[in-house]
């Protein structure tokens, strides 16, 4: 089995990469630790705990984390997946927060890497606050991990948020500094260019959200305000570049969760731009090695998309 923490802010892609998660016949899922981003951390514990409960695994426990970032402003991305993280739907018999572990998000990290030495790989789609502040509690933590899977930063340049910024790493920018540079564990990186080159197609997704489920169901009311903003032509030509179905923390989750998905990557040292007008938060590649850093970490590249599809259609069964 392979033992996973799931970190997340919980919007609308978080929730399909934890039911992908949830699908896995052979992914003990430890604990759900939370972090501010796509929403605040209140709108994302209950997200969360909506995402178990539709797949009847309320009994995984689920921690608090960080509210805001370690220095930045509090940044959120409420035009994208809804003010609330799940497209603004209502949701009457939402489990109530009492369900959470009393126990903190960061606590609960070391506690459990500490628990399974060597064995816990850790999936981080959201700002990278908790990680960098488990890193600073206990300086050991990342190395008693068995491996980091990312979703953020980028290759190219390209931006999402800002110019040249992927939204995890511009929300806490700091953290993602700390993380990329404490953090020497095995690390896989997948960027927002990785997701964009490989989307899929859209009738995939009508497919993939036509299942007469009650998870398919779920999926398709939270998504719809999401599916409606990706769908511009803006959004497509400007921001993905490739037109299609861009679920970009499913990638991470994915490639954690089954060692065939990721079919080609690139190995690099890489640190974050703290300090540049336009630059803050991008993703740097040292090609020519001139930061010296011993640890290089994988930059995912492309996907068996047959495979991934079909760890889509699995979660929504």
């Amino acid at each position: 089995m392979k033992k996973l923490i799931l970190d997340v802010d919980t919007g609308v892609d978080d929730a399909q990469g934890i039911m992908v998660a949830l699908a896995a016949d052979d992914v003990q899922i430890l604990g759900i630790t939370c972090c501010h981003g796509n929403t605040s951390l209140e709108n994302v514990l209950r997200n969360t705990l909506r995402v178990l409960k539709v797949c009847n695994r309320l009994e995984i426990p689920v921690y608090r984390g960080n509210s805001e970032p370690l220095l930045a402003k509090r940044t959120h991305a409420g035009d994208f997946h809804g003010k609330d993280g799940l497209g603004d739907v209502p949701d009457e018999d939402a489990p109530g927060l009492e369900l959470l572990q009393e126990e903190g998000a960061v606590q609960a990290m070391i506690r459990i890497a500490n628990e399974n030495p060597g064995e816990v790989t850790v999936v981080a789609t959201a700002p990278l606050t908790n990680l960098a502040v488990a890193a600073k509690v206990d300086p050991s933590f990342p190395a008693k991990l068995k491996a980091l899977h990312i979703m953020g930063g980028n290759t190219e340049s390209r931006g999402n948020t800002t110019v040249c910024g992927e939204f995890n790493f511009v929300a806490d920018s700091e953290a993602a500094y700390v993380v990329l540079d404490r953090y020497t564990c095995p690390t896989y990186i997948a960027t927002w260019e990785f997701s964009c080159t490989n989307s899929l197609p859209w009738s995939f997704c009508d497919t993939w959200l036509a299942q007469d489920t009650p998870k398919a169901r779920f999926m398709e009311r939270v998504s719809s305000h999401t599916r409606k903003m990706v769908q511009t032509e803006r959004y497509q030509k400007e921001l993905i570049g490739e037109p299609g179905f861009n679920t970009c923390d499913v990638y991470a989750i994915a490639a954690a969760i089954d060692d065939r998905v990721v079919t080609e990557h690139e190995e690099v040292a890489v640190t974050v731009e703290l300090a540049g007008t336009y630059t803050r938060g991008m993703m740097v590649l040292d090609h020519l090695d001139l930061l010296k850093k011993k640890h290089k970490v994988f930059i995912l590249k492309k996907i068996d998309k047959d495979r991934f599809q079909r760890l889509l259609m699995n979660a929504l069964k």
